[in-house]
């Protein structure tokens, strides 16, 4: 291992806090590498969850310890409550979980990677809880990164 990934991972283990942007490649057996900084972010369990995304045509990976505080939300909801359990049944079909090998590869399920367009490059953008996987084409089309409503985003969530 790196020594400067090693001081890294002792560093922000488990913080779960994703931040920057990669475009990496699916190598022929439509593997992803992770960044070891987000590798470290993760913590324990070493695994995400992979579901599409509820808003955007992307893939969002979350860590286990944020999943569960998301399942806990759909959990206060009545068995009763039909909508409920129809977004549980719906978003928990369409997911995955996923751990990583030694090189930092994940394997996403082919109909998750094939529902966002996602086929040989894939853009990586850290959401802070949680990492979003968008085919860089839509990402553009999309926006992108754009600025321009930043400041009345920082306000809506209060910062």
């Amino acid at each position: 291992m790196d020594p400067a990934n090693s001081i890294l991972e002792r560093e922000v283990h488990g913080q779960g806090i994703f931040v920057s942007t990669f475009v990496h490649a699916l190598d022929p057996k439509r593997r992803l590498t992770i960044p070891s900084s987000w590798r470290a972010q993760i913590g324990e369990p070493k695994s995400l969850y992979v579901l599409p995304h509820v808003h955007d045509p992307c893939l969002s990976m979350v860590p286990a310890a944020v999943m569960i505080e998301r399942i806990a939300r759909i959990k206060q909801h009545s068995m009763a409550d039909r909508k409920a359990r129809q977004f549980a049944r719906v978003l928990g079909s369409q997911s995955d979980l996923v751990s990583w090998d030694a090189q930092g590869r994940i394997r996403i399920k082919d109909a998750l990677l094939d529902a966002v367009g996602l086929t040989e490059r894939v853009m990586m953008v850290g959401a802070f809880d949680s990492i979003e996987l968008w085919n860089p084409d839509t990402f553009e089309e999309r926006g992108g990164l754009d600025r321009g409503g930043l400041q009345e985003a920082a306000e809506y969530v209060g910062l």
